[in-house]
């Protein structure tokens, strides 16, 4: 029985590539405005469970996908109505690694804002000002706005590329191992950022890193071998976790 209140329902969630099937019957709801982190072994279908979410699983070729995946209630696949780009900006999306486009640290906020026909230049600064304080990079940047967003570090190209999603107003963040190329001090930052948004965003994060598991997940799903073994609160799947291949997971037996 879900006892709270799901942004993303995935209801009997099939995918293969070619005769490779990466996930199996999953079923599992996503609770809203908390932080789901998706865990497991490499290969296990993490990556291609979160790219499922929003629609980026389209762009892989041969794929075959059944099931559903519901969004506010909303069916994104089946829907003649869903816009899979839409989809896409209503969940914005860190890679493992940060892929500032090559333009000014100023433009890759302000790109999608004038993508939507936000044209005032004061309105547009003062929303590039918010989002860039947002993720804790304004004083680091604020005199330097017009220069390539390649010259940054790669933590701070990361939060770049977090304060570019936000600034479209998205409704959740799906994180892809989002600081699997950072520094341990940059990856702090990342994970200081999700804790102080989950408040406003549903936020979806795979991570190898069991410890970082543990320091932000509300709610896990543990996938092995493309299949859902088990998901709930936090505290239940770390500290008496019931199916013998999360208990091996958990204690580090199996990576």
């Amino acid at each position: 029985m879900t006892l709270f209140k799901p942004y993303i329902s995935v209801e009997g969630l099939n995918v293969s590539y070619k005769k490779c099937q990466a996930l199996e019957n999953i079923t599992v709801a996503i609770p809203e405005k908390q932080i789901t982190v998706i865990i497991g072994p490499s290969g296990c279908g993490k990556t291609t469970l979160l790219k499922c979410l929003n629609r980026l699983i389209d762009l892989t070729e041969g794929v075959k996908l059944s099931g559903r995946v519901l969004v506010d209630g909303v069916d994104i696949y089946n829907s003649r109505a869903v816009d899979a780009t839409h989809i896409r900006r209503k969940m914005g999306l860190l890679s493992q690694r940060p892929f500032p486009l090559p333009m000014s640290i100023y433009d890759n906020v302000a790109y999608g804002l004038r993508l939507n026909g936000l044209k005032d230049k004061l309105k547009v600064d003062a929303v590039v000002e918010h989002y860039l304080k947002m993720v804790g990079l304004w004083e680091e940047v604020k005199h330097r706005l017009k220069n390539p967003a390649w010259n940054l570090s790669a933590g701070q190209q990361q939060r770049l590329c977090l304060a570019r999603s936000l600034a479209v107003e998205p409704e959740a963040i799906l994180g892809d191992e989002p600081t699997s190329a950072l520094d341990p001090m940059s990856s702090q930052r990342i994970e200081k950022i999700f804790l102080e948004l989950k408040s406003q965003y549903t936020i979806v994060v795979v991570t190898h890193i069991l410890r970082q598991a543990k320091r932000l997940a509300d709610y896990v799903i543990f996938l092995y071998l493309g299949k859902l073994i088990e998901h709930g609160p936090a505290h239940s799947i770390f500290e008496n976790p019931k199916e013998p291949e999360t208990q091996a997971y958990i204690r580090g037996e199996i990576s």
